[in-house]
């Protein structure tokens, strides 16, 4: 009987599952909607699971007892304490295949990494970075953004620059454009109407606005783009403090950029790189261009004992078709 080996990549938005066959091929891709347990709960996260799982099955025209090995990158799964919901979570699957679940910033590294091991920084609505070295010994952060001194992702960058327009209007700091640019995002009336209203909850600023900054840095506002430049910073500073705590300061390695802050490159990769390269010379910055899924099928492969160097292209190829299709 064939085999076949199951790749899920679990978000805060939503749930990406993906099948792919011995070859690499990818022959089936699920979508459903959040299932990270801090946004969901962990019925919420087997639910996404069943969904997001069920269709990839149903579009490959395969049954789960054929699934020979499983990976799972699951956001929000931060801690030990979490393994055995989350496995629990995961049993509701029905699998009888090994299974691995981590993080979902490890199955970007994964994807991205072409040794298969360095370190990853996701930088979408939030931010992450985990890292493994040669013999897979891990090192994290916390996951917990900006109140655990964990910067940037877009809800951070916006953060910062909304400071940046109250800095502005109580001459704190220069003046900026993105006073203006905030206030027509929120119909606000002008600068005063923008900051009441945003004092008082009747306006919100959240990760959907950093377009606004990136926009108005290419435009020649200072202010716009320091706070892109101190994004930047700050990534690199996340990279360089997992770098540390694996001690490969002095090794060459891919450290993968996982996420939609990346899509505004060189301004927010440049100053992450000039402080990822002080702490170590020899790394390599590197755009995660397959879906992360795609290093959930090749964590599944791993858990089955396949070896998947010669594989990895393919898995990568065809991940790619399968989700821009279905996307």
């Amino acid at each position: 009987m064939s085999r076949f080996f199951l790749g899920v990549d679990v978000g805060a938005t939503k749930t990406h599952a993906l099948l792919a066959d011995e070859a690499g091929r990818a022959v089936g891709f699920g979508q459903s909607g959040p299932g990270n347990h801090e946004v969901a709960g962990y019925e919420g996260l087997s639910c996404a699971l069943q969904d997001a799982v069920s269709r990839a099955l149903d579009r490959a025209g395969v049954r789960s007892s054929a699934i020979a090995g499983a990976g799972f990158g699951i956001a929000g799964y931060d801690w030990p304490s979490e393994r055995q919901a989350t496995l629990q979570a995961v049993s509701t699957l029905g699998l009888d295949g090994p299974v691995e679940v981590v993080n979902d910033t490890l199955i970007g590294l994964l994807a991205g990494a072409a040794e298969g091991w360095g370190v990853a920084v996701v930088a979408g609505t939030g931010c992450n970075c985990w890292g493994w070295d040669r013999a897979r010994r891990t090192a994290q952060l916390t996951g917990h953004g900006w109140w655990m001194g964990e910067g940037a992702g877009a809800s951070e960058l916006v953060w910062y620059a909304q400071c940046a327009v109250a800095r502005a209007w109580s001459r704190r700091g220069p003046d900026t454009s993105l006073t203006r640019a905030f206030a027509e995002r929120c119909g606000a009336s002008g600068a005063d109407d923008l900051l009441e209203g945003l004092c008082q909850g009747r306006y919100c600023l959240a990760a959907d606005a950093a377009p606004l900054v990136f926009r108005a840095a290419a435009q020649g506002d200072g202010v716009a783009q320091e706070a892109i430049r101190w994004a930047g910073r700050e990534l690199g500073s996340l990279a360089a403090g997992v770098i540390r705590q694996l001690g490969i300061e002095a090794l060459g390695f891919d450290v993968v950029l996982v996420g939609s802050l990346y899509d505004g490159e060189p301004p927010v990769i440049e100053p992450m790189r000039q402080v990822v390269q002080t702490a170590a010379p020899l790394a390599r910055l590197v755009r995660l261009a397959a879906p992360p899924v795609a290093g959930g099928v090749l964590l599944g492969m791993e858990q089955a004992g396949l070896r998947t160097a010669h594989l990895r292209e393919t898995v990568l190829e065809s991940a790619a078709i399968a989700c821009t299709a279905i996307s």
